[in-house]
């Protein structure tokens, strides 16, 4: 699979200087984890999951979490895993096209009974989200996973999701993420990601973030996710692909602030009407919030509509100026500062060799903007409704 395959071809070469590169479900976990992308949430109960799920790809999604948790009610487990299990072998029978597939599971002994349940369709699953993570309860969902995945012959990766109050108390919270890493570095060649459960996260205060508002004007939370990076997102091969937090916002409500998208450089493009349409959405909100879960060390998104999609993967690919600036770093050896390609900072290929790095993995499965093309002509090309 590869992203912005969707777009047609000849828009494609247009707007990348290098191409988005394929990738595919057995790759390497620190690959899988940038490529995830908008990763797209879903009840295990809709009626059509698997055309869902096929839809879904149509549209640009690379990567589906089929939720068992809070997604449905607890009277619904039942019909949920049998919903999954005949939506799963309708997919594989066919032998449809899937975007990276996932299960949130409630409970550990879930994991094996779904694997067994699903018989070769199993190979459509490329793990399992694992939620209230921590390293007094978070061990067993690993052994069952690594059971399963020894027992099957299938290579199953982990995405466990930092949510329970351990780890948002500030009391506790250091103590417990410490255990975690050393929990999830036995098992690193499973872990494709760190998730953060916001809405869990705030809960523990009572609070829900409003649209007008990003994740980080929640003090409380953003303390979290702050700390979270600080010791399982860290550059020195520690640390893990950690994503950005839900988005749970996509119809029109009353608004208190002013949008949070410029004018300028839509109507440079011709495209007044795809930013008033992201206003009426609220996802000028989603938008503010991706620049800075990239700001503070975030890779993709949970999202909860195929609309969030298009943004995330937009706000992804490296721009024409980024990828300058990290071949320039990359290119020296033995330290040193420079002026930057585009003559408007300075470059020390030390300090910065490590956001180099990672911007260039993410050009790998995102792509490099042609020179001059924008946030907004990627937009406009990937939101296909």
């Amino acid at each position: 699979m590869r992203h912005f395959e969707h777009i047609d071809a000849a828009r494609r070469k247009h707007l990348f200087y290098r191409h988005p590169r394929p990738f595919g479900r057995h790759d390497d976990p620190a690959v899988l984890g940038v490529a995830l992308g908008a990763t797209l949430y879903c009840p295990a109960t809709r009626p059509a999951l698997d055309t869902d799920i096929e839809r879904a790809l149509r549209r640009g999604v690379m990567s589906m979490v089929v939720c068992l948790e809070d997604a449905i009610g607890d009277d619904e487990v039942a019909a949920g895993e049998a919903n999954l299990v005949a939506g799963f072998q309708a997919l594989h029978a066919r032998g449809a096209q899937v975007p990276l597939l996932f299960v949130r599971v409630r409970d550990p002994r879930q994991i094996g009974d779904l694997a067994d349940r699903l018989g070769d369709a199993a190979e459509l699953v490329t793990g399992f989200v694992l939620p209230k993570f921590t390293a007094a309860h978070g061990g067993a969902f690993l052994d069952a996973l690594a059971d399963t995945a020894a027992r099957t012959g299938l290579r199953l990766l982990a995405m466990p999701v930092i949510e329970s109050p351990d780890a948002v108390y500030a009391e506790s919270r250091a103590e417990m993420l410490h255990d975690v890493a050393r929990l999830l570095a036995k098992h690193r060649s499973r872990i494709v990601a760190v998730r953060l459960g916001a809405a869990d996260m705030s809960a523990a205060y009572g609070l829900r973030r409003p649209p007008d508002l990003t994740i980080y004007d929640i003090r409380p939370v953003a303390g979290v996710v702050c700390d979270v990076v600080n010791i399982l997102g860290r550059a020195d091969g520690t640390g893990y692909v950690v994503t950005g937090p839900v988005w749970e916002y996509f119809s029109q409500g009353e608004r208190m602030f002013k949008p949070q998208l410029r004018q300028s450089p839509f109507e440079r493009q011709r495209a007044a009407p795809l930013r008033q349409r992201l206003i009426t959405s609220d996802l000028d909100g989603l938008i503010r919030e991706v620049h800075l879960d990239k700001a503070n060390g975030l890779t993709g998104k949970t999202v909860i509509h195929p609309s969030h999609v298009a943004a995330v993967h937009a706000l992804s690919v490296v721009t024409h100026e980024e990828y300058c600036d990290a071949a320039d770093i990359l290119g020296v050896a033995g330290g040193g500062a420079m002026a930057s390609s585009y003559a408007n900072k300075m470059n020390e290929a030390k300090p910065h060799r490590a956001w180099a790095q990672r911007l260039m993995l993410r050009a790998r499965v995102f792509g490099v903007a042609a020179e001059g093309v924008t946030f907004v002509e990627l937009l406009e090309a990937a939101d296909v409704r």
